[in-house]
Formats: C-alpha cells, sequence, structure tokens
C-alpha cells in the first residue's frame, strides 16, 4: 500500500468513526423502541397507546380495576370495569359453544412489571426481555385493558394450537377486544406475535382494527 492509499484509507476509516459518533442515537434500520420516549397523557381512555414508546406513570393505576370471576379466570385477574364485562362476556359465549378461554394475566402495577422484566433479564438475557416483555411502565398490562388468555389446553404460551384460538381471532372484535401483535407485525409493534395477548378498546375501534388488519400503532397514524 503506498502512502497515497493508506491516507486514503485513514480518511475513510476517520468519516466513518464520525458518522457512527453523530447517528450512535439514530436506527438506520427503523428501530426506534426505546428512544424518545413520550409519556402518556390519556391513560384512562380505551385507545390509550402504550408502547416502547410511550410509558404510563410510574404511580398509575386504573380507578375503576374489577376482578374477573373465577368461572372466566385465574384467582383474583383483575380489569377496568368495561374490559371486564366485555371479557366475561366473551368468556361465557365461547363456553356455550365448547369452548374453554381463561384469563391468565391481566392487571400488572409498575412495580411488578420491573420485577418481571428484571427475572426475564437475568434469567434468559437482556434480548429476550427486550422482545418477549417490556420495561416498566411501557406494558399495557399496567392500564388494566390487557390480557393474557389460556384455551382448553391449558397454556396461554401454546394457545395458537389450542380449539380456542381460531373462535378467538375472529370473535374477540366482536366484543371489543384485538389481537395486540399480530404476526408480521413486529417490527411496528416491537414485540413478538403473541397470539394469547389481546387489548380492550371497546367495540367500535375493535371493529375497524380488525377490518383493516391494523396494529393499534397502525390506528393512531390513520385515524389519530
Amino acid at each position: 500500500m503506498n502512502e497515497k492509499t493508506f491516507k486514503y484509507a485513514i480518511y475513510i476509516v476517520i468519516v466513518i468513526l464520525i458518522l457512527l459518533f453523530y447517528t450512535k442515537d439514530i436506527d438506520l434500520f427503523g428501530n426506534n423502541f426505546y428512544k424518545n420516549i413520550k409519556p402518556v397523557d390519556n391513560p384512562d381512555s380505551f385507545v390509550v397507546l402504550v408502547n416502547k414508546t410511550y410509558q404510563l406513570n410510574e404511580n398509575y393505576v386504573p380507578n375503576d380495576l374489577e376482578t374477573i370471576s373465577n368461572f372466566y379466570a385465574y384467582e383474583n385477574k383483575q380489569l377496568r370495569k368495561d374490559a371486564k364485562d366485555a371479557f366475561e362476556a366473551l368468556s361465557k359465549d365461547a363456553s356455550i359453544l365448547g369452548y374453554r378461554i381463561i384469563a391468565t394475566s391481566t392487571y400488572r402495577d409498575f412495580h411488578y412489571q420491573k420485577k418481571l422484566f428484571e427475572e426475564y433479564t437475568a434469567t434468559k438475557g437482556k434480548e429476550y426481555a427486550l422482545e418477549c416483555s417490556a420495561k416498566p411502565g411501557h406494558s399495557e398490562h399496567q392500564t388494566g385493558l390487557a390480557v393474557d388468555v389460556a384455551g382448553s389446553n391449558d397454556d396461554y404460551d401454546d394457545f395458537e394450537n389450542s380449539l380456542e384460538f381460531p373462535w378467538m381471532k375472529e370473535n374477540a372484535h366482536l366484543y371489543g377486544f384485538i389481537l395486540r401483535y399480530p404476526k408480521g407485525k413486529e417490527k411496528i409493534t416491537g414485540f413478538k406475535y403473541e397470539p394469547w395477548h389481546y387489548r380492550y378498546v371497546g367495540t367500535e375501534i375493535a371493529k375497524i382494527i380488525y377490518e383493516e388488519n391494523l396494529t393499534l400503532e397502525e390506528y393512531y397514524d390513520k385515524y389519530l
């Protein structure tokens, strides 16, 4: 390598280092998760957006939490009143058809979510935790509007292979729930596909999201 080529190579390296320094906070591949965090300003709204950009206050607790009947949930599972009533109706109607849809995880406070995220990080690594869990304040469960469900196979993690999943996927919106983290939308939601995780938004908005195959993020971008 002659002197001229060597100097040119040095200049290239310097330019690359400068670019890396000034773009270190910019995701060139479109991943802006947990960057430019914004506080949630409408936590009581049924259409509140809580994700890896919008964060709930540490002290936020819904004021209308109610316990779901043990016929339709594990013990002491709570949702906000409207979501609770809608879920009980959904689960009851499903049972009439021979299905069993049970709430396994519902409201979680900020501190419980913090502990859960730290446990995932410690046992399975930070990359897994970021993909499969939410940092405290960024979990929909803190809204009291999110519910993880299990079917007759009693395994929420395998809900997709239960008898109940096809019915739930096609009928949840009739009760105001949406499949929150659908397959193929991971780069939008920031979470892996979760066939067990449903979110109450009310029947009107749920119908739009279902019929147009949107995520809640896409609904916000299109309509709000």
